[in-house]
């Protein structure tokens, strides 16, 4: 028999597994991991990866979240047993998150970020030159002061005199603010059943609350969860066209994230058209951003917001739109699957 394996599954409770069962050869002692890292993707598909060590376990009052040391994939941030962000590839997320929206803006001066609590998106606003303010706003005081504590990368965003950081729900905040901003970022969690975040993917919150805190010409983006072949009508789609609902002007794009085994996808709208090429991009990418990115650059995002043949007409064809009572969740992930 092979030795025990630890698996923790994505409730935050694990169980042994043998690591060799009868009749099947032994193990090659080489290549057997203690312990691995379950995340269910759906009923039938699961994603796992051999951990170096567990380097926290707890709960705050909204979430699960732990913190991982993966062999593939260095640290890893789970929040209620769904794979939040991997230390070796994060910046592909964030840079597809965060830079399209303030390249494509002809002068952003502030940031509104709704969730974002580990840091990495204002991290990534932050290199820009111009911006004025970032206003981060996350719902859970115990994520962002873990994450401010473990995620040394984005200490120095955190500390930066330029970051406004609010511990409030991102739509109440919205609400009773005066001000308008150039840019709103969505970087939540995925919308799941029994979670806080979907309803800030409604088309109501995005008419009546989010739209009105744009300044004239801004720009409003965010990420739509996996946008596959197989899994992009989960949520993506239906995303996509409900913001086409409220803006004039909607581009999606998607970039594989491979500690999310997925391709992941993004939204990007505004009432004014998206309208530069990827040499204006490169060109602003040397006037604006501090040191260079590691995954965007204008070639790339040109390519990744031309979709295959399947999702584009899954994009066209959509006709769900979210609402509060009629809202799409992305199955196996979340505490309300799992408990």
């Amino acid at each position: 028999m092979g030795e025990a394996v630890e698996i923790f599954y994505p409730n935050g409770f694990s169980k042994i597994c043998n690591g060799t069962t009868k009749n099947q050869p032994p193990v090659d002692e080489t290549r057997q991991f203690d312990s691995w890292y379950e995340e269910e993707i759906d009923e039938d598909l699961k994603w796992s990866f051999a951990l170096k060590s567990v380097l926290y376990k707890g709960s705050s009052e909204y979430q699960d979240i732990a913190l991982l040391d993966t062999k593939r994939f260095g640290k890893v941030l789970v929040i209620d047993g769904k794979m939040q962000s991997a230390e070796v590839d994060e910046f592909i997320y964030h840079e597809c998150l965060i830079h399209p929206a303030l390249l494509f803006h002809s002068n952003p001066k502030t940031v509104f970020i709704m969730g974002g609590g580990e840091g990495s998106a204002a991290r990534e606003a932050l290199r820009h030159k111009f911006i004025d303010e970032v206003v981060m706003c996350d719902i859970d005081e115990e994520v962002v002061n873990f994450c401010r504590r473990y995620l040394t990368v984005n200490r120095d965003a955190f500390c930066n005199k330029k970051l406004n950081l609010v511990i409030n729900d991102a739509k109440a905040e919205l609400e009773k603010r005066t001000e308008k901003f150039d840019i709103i970022v969505g970087d939540l969690a995925d919308p799941v059943e029994g979670g806080p975040c979907y309803q800030l993917y409604t088309k109501s919150f995005y008419e009546k609350i989010l739209k009105p805190k744009l300044n004239e010409n801004g720009i409003f983006v965010t990420q739509a969860g996996p946008a596959g072949i197989f899994t992009h009508k989960e949520v993506f789609s239906s995303i996509y066209h409900t913001i086409r609902q409220v803006f004039k002007y909607v581009l999606a794009y998607t970039a594989h994230v491979p500690s999310f085994a997925d391709t992941w996808g993004w939204v990007m709208a505004s009432d004014q058209p998206f309208s530069i090429g990827a040499e204006e991009i490169d060109k602003r990418l040397a006037e604006r951003v501090d040191g260079e990115l590691l995954y965007l650059n204008g070639s790339s995002f040109l390519s990744s917001a031309t979709m295959n043949k399947t999702v584009y007409l899954s994009l066209l064809n959509e006709t769900h739109v979210y609402t509060e009572e009629n809202a799409r969740f992305i199955p196996g992930h979340g505490l309300g699957n799992h408990l």
